[in-house]
């Protein structure tokens, strides 16, 4: 399985939980509306921009996608969100009372949910999937996470485990009390190989992202054969 370390723009260690915000099909229009509606931050503005809109607004027309990428911009031009300097990799954990998830954030290959060996066992919704797909181009961002999952790996185990022991950039807890915490891997080329070694993977959740992204791919591939 091959990854790639990336750039990301991420908010400060103080920002975070301002910025941070419920994955999009998780909460109705309403309901993000409610979470957002005293934070101008929080990336709901982005992913769910018809919140910023008058009710009733058809969250699939121009002026919606035209508005989430005129937020989008605006975290960055505002450095809410900040470009890293080099690319990297991170840790992200998840706890909920005594039970703790770990995740390495990369970059996943277009090809490689193409060929299968990123496995697919849902179908998608052609409305979610092409809503995704516009907003991914629009704003030439992934605004959540495909959550993949692959058999257990100690070597990947004890990285996890060391980065994991260090000072974490973020830390907080959210509302419904899942805290956040996340780790920067600056460079990740020994996390690159360890995944190298990973014959495949699982979309535990994000068909719909996965798809979404994976078509935005193709479709630049093909504007551009370089």
């Amino acid at each position: 399985m091959r990854i790639r370390n990336f750039q990301a723009l991420r908010p400060s260690e103080a920002e975070a939980p301002k910025v941070s915000a419920p994955p999009y099909d998780v909460v109705s229009t309403e309901e993000a509306r409610a979470i957002a509606s005293d934070n101008p931050l929080s990336l709901l503005h982005v992913s769910r921009a018809e919140i910023d809109f008058p009710k009733g607004q058809d969250p699939h027309a121009d002026c919606v996608y035209g508005k989430a990428v005129e937020n989008f911009k605006k975290l960055v031009a505002d450095g809410h969100l900040k470009k890293e300097d080099k690319p990297c990799l991170y840790l992200y954990e998840q706890q909920l009372g005594s039970h703790k998830q770990f995740g390495i954030v990369a970059l996943c290959m277009v090809e490689e949910y193409d060929n299968g060996t990123i496995r697919k066992h849902e179908k998608t919704r052609k409305d979610k999937e092409d809503d995704r797909t516009r907003l991914t181009g629009d704003t030439s961002a992934n605004l959540g996470p495909v959550f993949l999952t692959y058999r257990d790996d100690a070597a990947i185990d004890a990285v996890v485990k060391k980065v994991a022991s260090g000072k974490p950039l973020f830390d907080f807890t959210a509302e419904g009390g899942v805290t956040h915490r996340g780790w920067k891997i600056e460079g990740g080329e020994d996390v690159i190989q360890l995944f190298a070694k990973i014959p495949r993977s699982y979309i535990a959740d994000g068909h719909h992202r996965a798809a979404s992204a994976a078509r935005v791919g193709r479709s630049r591939r093909e504007a551009n054969p370089h």
